[in-house]
């Protein structure tokens, strides 16, 4: 989980920093397919003995971004889900740790109000079973692949809002019995950020983006 996170922001650190950072908060909707984890019992169980459900997430954004069309983004996220038990009918709540590295390519340049994006990237999730703390050492963590869009829009000086559509993949956690495949978690939430950057790298690569800043 370290070298993933390190990786990342040294891939990011020899352009970013001398270019444009935008920092956001997003909100909106955990929703999850091929949601079946599989049965305690090897034999006699079922496929959906043990489940997750839709729940709610919040993400921490920081992108970086060169003066064309490319970007870096790093992120962590918190989903709130419940553990179905299939078998006594109990729902229990409990949290998936999310964090990754996204590269991202724009539509539009740096300095202009709409930017849409696709984007790509891997990430780690923590799936932390009930009773157990992520900050004790708890959790089985996944490795994983997500893809998706969005827009980003430039409301006011440095402030904005965006969209996003993600989905994330990973194998399933806990290693029960029956199941299959990989699951798959979809993201749709709206964000607010801000917005820096340096006077000298702005003039020198897009005079345009200072005049939209003003504005």
């Amino acid at each position: 989980m370290k070298r993933l996170v390190v990786a990342a922001f040294l891939l990011c650190s020899n352009t970013a920093w001398a270019q444009f950072a935008e920092f956001w908060f997003s909100g909106g909707q955990s929703l999850l397919s091929n949601r079946s984890l599989g049965s305690v019992a090897p034999v006699g169980g079922a496929k959906d003995d043990y489940q997750f459900t839709d729940g709610f997430r919040f993400a921490f954004r920081a992108a970086f971004n060169t003066p064309g069309i490319f970007g870096h983004e790093v992120q962590y996220a918190y989903n709130r889900t419940q553990l179905r038990d299939n078998v006594n009918k109990v729902d229990t709540g409990m949290a998936i740790h999310q964090g990754g590295y996204n590269f991202l390519v724009y539509a539009t340049h740096e300095g202009k109000r709409v930017r849409p994006f696709g984007t790509g990237g891997i990430q780690f999730n923590n799936y932390v079973p009930p009773g157990a703390s992520a900050a004790s050492g708890g959790g089985e963590i996944k490795i994983g692949v997500n893809y998706g869009g969005g827009v980003k829009v430039l409301l006011y000086k440095i402030f904005g809002l965006r969209l996003d559509v993600r989905q994330y993949m990973t194998p399933k956690p806990f290693n029960l019995y029956l199941k299959e495949g990989w699951l798959r978690q979809n993201e749709v939430s709206a964000g607010f950020g801000v917005e820096f950057y340096t006077a000298s790298s702005a003039a020198r690569s897009h005079p345009h983006h200072r005049k939209v800043a003003r504005r």
